[in-house]
């Protein structure tokens, strides 16, 4: 089992000057502990669930675009890219552009947008839930064609393009690898089943964390796939874990004998570089171990 870090706070000693510092320094920190995941949300407004909409927030293509420079090794994404807000042909070239910067590291998680409040408030459409849906597949459909040796055309029934170009390829063959999130018994796990190389859960209990992968199972069933091939990676949703490294320890070997690959955690103290240094490197050879 395998750690990430999911850098969800912008909120920290020193104001606006101090973000590029301490996504540098936590990026840097959790590199050297043997963390290999690494991803920002895909949001304009902080999520008030997380603290005010007036909270600092940055662009995520951006900021991952930053960290390419500033690390090697670990994978970089978003968790997740909300299909809404970029028209998905220009958002396969991001998130090449991504791939070929930082040397094949891109990782596409896509979902299908929630967040209604920053829609409205910037003027971007947001569509019933049902329309978000087609439009996740279709944009993951375009992503694979860009990413192929078909240049022509695509025709959906939301986008279409008249061609298909996108060059220089990305360095990852057929392309990054497609991560879906959410826990949608419906829809999403059946786009997982469908498409993903990788879904996304929240880690509630292990208990729920068992039943969605075997939805999951079923739908791979229906597509007729082996759901060994998808990854299976959780957010566990307290900002407090890092106090309590045994507990997590103890909580991820349960998650791990359901076949969970990687767990992603979020730093909450005004020092995250130091947070994540002293948790991933005190929990990553032991998570090494399970599964």
């Amino acid at each position: 089992m395998r750690l990430g870090i999911h850098y969800a706070n912008f909120t920290l000693p020193g104001g606006p000057e101090a973000i590029a510092t301490a996504l540098a320094n936590t990026a840097t920190a959790a590199e050297q502990a043997g963390v290999t995941r690494f991803s920002l949300m895909d949001h304009w407004f902080q999520m008030e669930q997380f603290a005010t909409a007036q909270d600092p927030m940055i662009e995520g293509y951006t900021g991952l675009g930053f960290l390419a420079g500033r690390t090697s090794e670990m994978d970089l994404g978003l968790l997740v890219t909300g299909i809404t807000y970029r028209h998905p042909g220009l958002l396969a070239k991001i998130v090449t552009t991504l791939d070929v910067l930082s040397g094949g590291r891109a990782i596409f998680g896509v979902g299908a947008a929630w967040y209604e409040r920053e829609h409205k408030a910037l003027g971007v459409p947001f569509p019933p839930l049902a329309e978000r849906f087609e439009r996740l597949e279709e944009t993951v459909q375009i992503a694979r064609q860009m990413w192929s040796d078909d240049e022509g055309p695509y025709e959906g029934k939301h986008y279409q393009l008249a061609e298909t170009i996108c060059r220089p390829r990305p360095i990852q063959q057929p392309g990054p690898r497609v991560l879906i999130g959410g826990s949608g018994e419906r829809k999403t796990l059946k786009l997982v089943a469908r498409y993903a190389d990788s879904c996304n859960l929240f880690g509630t209990s292990p208990e729920e964390i068992a039943h969605k992968l075997d939805v999951l199972k079923r739908h791979c069933d229906d597509e007729g796939r082996d759901p060994a091939e998808i990854e299976k990676t959780i957010v566990v949703p307290s900002r407090e874990i890092t106090s309590d490294p045994e507990g997590f320890l103890s909580a991820m070997e349960s998650y791990a004998k359901l076949g969970v690959e990687l767990a992603e955690i979020v730093p909450g103290t005004d020092d995250p570089a130091k947070e994540v240094a002293d948790f991933a490197g005190h929990v990553v050879p032991r998570m090494a171990q399970m599964g």
